[in-house]
């Protein structure tokens, strides 16, 4: 199929999952989108059992879907930046230590918390995943993708102070995410089958310690290009956006900026996430209130946040197409169910461990720790990562690859689901839900007139 052909096909199965969504289930639209997908998806599946060649087409189109590519060199750089566009930067910086710390130090946490319990998962199967290869399980799972629960959040009135938490952490925890994946694979060696084979033996000290100078470089050229070019890209627009009023020639203009900025940051190796990410919090903050007028500051709001709502859509249909081509070997995905509780007590240990340190400077209720624990969803970077490994490994570990991905696939699904749809009942069952931004307080009834006299 040419390329056409298959943003044509998604683009109507997007709309027309929307529609129905909007119609019949009223569920949050990312969540809902995925549900029909899923649904379908496994319909096919069923359905393959009878007849194999109406399925096949299908899941042709969807092997020929780099969803790495797609999602990493494609939609993340305008997901970002549009996420970043409307962040208060004052709001941010007040939440700036915890943010900060779920988005560095969490990262680190989850990865090492479920990358060992996923590795005694493995081992309780006899499946004999290489320790390090659980660890990179561990980082590809550690980013969050809150965008379903956002809405939710913000419709029963949850303290504004949990949706810059979660929306500042997910911005920045991508590219904290990838680079660390990225260095455990350099450090098994993925692409070497001598260096893989080391790391089949589980001979993890050495290779960390011969690869430490080469995953410490990585990572300053990673993260300290990625905020060097970040902002120089915003600075580069505002300047450029503050010598003109033309709202379509603003909007060209940061769409320009996004595109060939994410390009350069893969030519140098720099982190495209979080380049995207400063720049488009520098545009959204002081590009703002020195380069836009009020007109182009909400002309430039509406056409990305259109950008990201059709993207994000996109990527949840595109997530639950998945199951077509993931391997659904029983014993991989009693695997992946295993791990969703202990993804889950990771994000609740890291999460409580790192509002606790903060505790004398800053104020957590323990059921702000519970709502952002629960509300810590698992998306697209997640499936992508782990399809990215898949494709990297060598054949002799296919088998590895094809477990990570169903295990990853498994996680995602429930995050997305269960976790996004209860999240609502949560807010409220813990009293944090306020009033809904669209429902105004309610008037005390007018005073009624006296009758006038006589009467």
């Amino acid at each position: 199929m040419s390329l056409l052909t298959i943003a044509a096909i998604l683009l109507a199965l997007t709309g027309l999952f929307a529609w129905i969504n909007q119609r019949f289930f009223k569920l949050p639209v990312t969540i809902g989108l995925m549900i029909l997908a899923l649904s379908n998806a496994l319909g096919l599946l069923v359905l393959e059992q009878i007849e194999p060649r109406w399925v096949e087409p299908v899941e042709r189109m969807m092997m020929s879907i780099d969803f790495d590519r797609t999602l990493m060199h494609g939609m993340l750089g305008y997901l970002l930046f549009a996420g970043a566009l409307h962040v208060d930067m004052a709001k941010l910086r007040n939440q700036r230590a915890i943010v900060l710390l779920l988005a560095t130090v969490g990262v680190l946490l989850t990865a090492v918390l479920v990358g060992g319990a996923t590795w005694f998962v493995t081992q309780l199967f006899n499946l004999h995943v290489p320790f390090v290869f659980c660890l990179a399980f561990g980082a590809l799972i550690a980013p969050t993708d809150p965008i379903a629960v956002l809405a939710i959040l913000k419709k029963v009135g949850a303290p504004k102070s949990i949706e810059i938490k979660l929306a500042g952490e997910s911005l920045f925890n991508d590219g904290v995410a990838v680079v660390l994946f990225i260095g455990l694979l350099r450090i098994a060696g993925v692409g070497g089958p001598a260096a893989v084979a080391r790391a089949a033996q589980q001979d993890l000290t050495d290779e960390i310690l011969h690869h430490a100078e080469g995953v410490l470089k990585l990572f300053m050229v990673e993260v300290g290009g990625g905020i060097l070019l970040g902002l120089a890209l915003g600075g580069l627009l505002v300047a450029l956006l503050a010598r003109i009023d033309d709202y379509k020639t603003e909007v060209l203009l940061t769409l320009a900026g996004v595109t060939g900025g994410y390009e350069l940051c893969t030519v140098f190796h720099f982190s495209g996430p979080l380049a995207m990410v400063i720049a488009g919090l520098f545009i959204g903050n002081r590009g703002r209130m020195a380069a836009l007028s009020e007109e182009s500051a909400r002309r430039l709001d509406d056409f990305w946040e259109l950008i990201d709502e059709i993207l994000n859509s996109v990527l949840f249909v595109l997530i639950g197409l998945e199951v077509l081509i993931i391997t659904l070997e029983p014993s991989y995905l009693i695997a992946g169910a295993l791990v969703i509780p202990l993804v889950l007590l990771g994000r609740l240990v890291t999460v409580a461990g790192l509002t606790w340190l903060l505790k004398r400077t800053h104020e957590f209720s323990a059921g702000a720790t519970r709502v952002l624990a629960w509300a810590g969803l698992r998306g697209g970077v997640s499936v992508a990562l782990a399809l990215s490994l898949k494709g990297k490994l060598p054949p002799e570990m296919s088998a590895v690859g094809d477990l990570l991905v169903t295990m990853t696939y498994v996680v995602v699904c429930f995050s997305i689901i269960v976790q996004g749809l209860t999240i609502g009942p949560l807010v409220k069952k813990l009293g944090l839900a306020g009033l809904p931004p669209s429902m105004p307080p309610s008037m005390p009834p007018a005073p009624v007139a006296p009758p006038p006299p006589g009467h």
